[in-house]
């Protein structure tokens, strides 16, 4: 069993929290620094599962984030790696989806926390499955509003990293 390691409201006993930080750079710093102290080789195979739409641009954010560091990226929509795209930068505008990879082989697997809301066709056991037929693969979990304890998947899937943000609140003017 892998240990947790937390950043965000703390969902278990089983969990570490680490720190407690806000906003975008909040979630930002903790993955880049995580990836950068992970002791990846150049050429690295990142690779985010998410919900096509509503977890792409959080995926091309991160993938932004870590630009600078000598690694490829790839989204995977839901679980499925027979769809895999690459991700690149686009000057002036940012990362984007686009293209095939050359192949799945992670060093590391980000899941979304898209993945576990209701009536997205993922179950948690899928998502173990896809950590276990890559088990050198560091796991790192990122969701919003405890999603993946919400939806009870910290009892099913080990996090290396796992990064939870909070919106609130929301407020809207008009």
């Amino acid at each position: 069993m892998r240990r947790h390691t937390f950043i965000g409201p703390d969902p278990s006993e089983s969990m570490e929290k680490i720190e407690t930080l806000s906003g975008v750079p909040g979630m930002l710093r903790p993955f880049k620094q995580y990836l950068a102290g992970a002791g990846l080789p150049d050429g690295a195979r990142i690779i985010y599962c998410g919900v096509p739409g509503t977890c792409t641009p959080f995926i091309e954010l991160l993938a932004f984030a870590v630009r600078d560091l000598p690694f490829e990226h790839v989204f995977v929509p839901y679980l499925d790696e027979g769809k895999a795209q690459a991700i690149h930068a686009v000057p002036g505008v940012g990362m984007q989806v686009g293209g095939s990879p050359a192949g799945p082989d992670p060093a590391v697997i980000v899941l979304m926390g898209g993945l576990a809301m209701p009536n997205v066709p993922v179950e948690a056991k899928d998502a173990a499955a896809l950590l276990a037929r890559h088990p050198q693969a560091k796991r790192v979990g990122v969701c919003f509003m405890s999603m993946f304890e919400k939806a009870g998947w910290l009892d099913q899937v080990a996090f290396d990293l796992l990064i939870d943000a909070t919106l609130d609140p929301v407020t809207i003017y008009r």
